[in-house]
């Protein structure tokens, strides 16, 4: 009689090392692990940050990420794949590139700014986002400095999210989500689809500045979600409720700011 255990849905982060441990690959396979998928990785860059910010970033070459990316895919295949921090052009180019050949849903974080304001993203690699990689996402989860940084446009007050949907799925991926963490009052996000329809999940503000890591966190819990095989907006609904636990409960990490509790569930 065979003892063989089902495995558990497949996801796929293509993202920098983050190497506090509060963003990046590493918040990205644990929020995976806290909900339940097997999370596999492609590491774009390292990075050598803290809760204080990032004193430097080193991009691997576009032979190494590709190679990662058809070694899980090709033997362990994907349920779902999430990309995050893509450093420069040449890496946008070559990821869009890959995913453009996957029937699984993609999430696309625009990684641009980290937490700390660091650039993450090169200049000149934005035009290549814009261009290449959001048309092959299913679902784009720009905060709103990333908004403008994509559209072009300023949202200072949430009723101007749902023009900034618009213009960002004009650029092409399937959904897009606009997360509007940064706006004063209550944490809203607005879900835009296909066909116009229009999703909000609301949330208390929790007083915590220990918030590193949410993006990469909320992003990764959307694909995990999606590998479960939930429509897209129930696997937000569940993301944005895991997530806002996940920041009520972080913690003070070094001298700066803390991560999130990815395992807040569990506890």
């Amino acid at each position: 009689m065979s003892t063989e255990t089902a495995a558990p849905p497949r996801v796929l982060t293509v993202a920098g090392s983050d190497s506090g441990g509060g963003a990046g690959i590493q918040a990205d396979l644990k929020t995976m692990l806290a909900l339940g998928v097997h999370g596999m990785s492609v590491i774009t860059a390292v990075t050598a940050q803290n809760s204080l910010g990032v004193q430097g970033y080193w991009e691997l070459p576009a032979e190494a990420v590709r190679a990662q990316y058809r070694s899980v895919v090709d033997d362990i295949g994907v349920q779902a794949v999430k990309t995050g921090m893509l450093a420069s052009v040449e890496l946008v180019g070559t990821v869009a590139e890959l995913l453009a050949g996957t029937s699984a849903p993609v999430v696309v974080d625009p990684v641009g700014v980290s937490k700390h304001g660091d650039a993450l993203l090169a200049a000149e690699a934005v035009a290549t986002v814009r261009e290449h990689l959001l048309p092959v996402a299913t679902l784009a989860t720009p905060n709103l400095h990333e908004v403008t940084q994509l559209t072009g446009r300023t949202v200072t007050r949430e009723d101007e999210m749902l023009d900034a949907a618009k213009a960002l799925r004009d650029l092409g991926p399937g959904w897009a989500l606009i997360k509007g963490g940064h706006l004063a009052g209550e944490a809203a996000d607005l879900l835009l689809g296909p066909a116009g329809e229009t999703h909000w999940y609301r949330a208390p503000r929790h007083d915590n500045r220990h918030t590193h890591g949410t993006g990469c966190t909320l992003a990764s819990a959307i694909a995990a979600e999606l590998a479960h095989g939930h429509p897209m907006p129930e696997a937000v609904a569940r993301a944005k409720a895991y997530v806002t636990g996940a920041i009520r409960e972080g913690f003070a990490l070094g001298a700066g700011i803390g991560p999130v509790d990815h395992f807040w569930q569990h506890r």
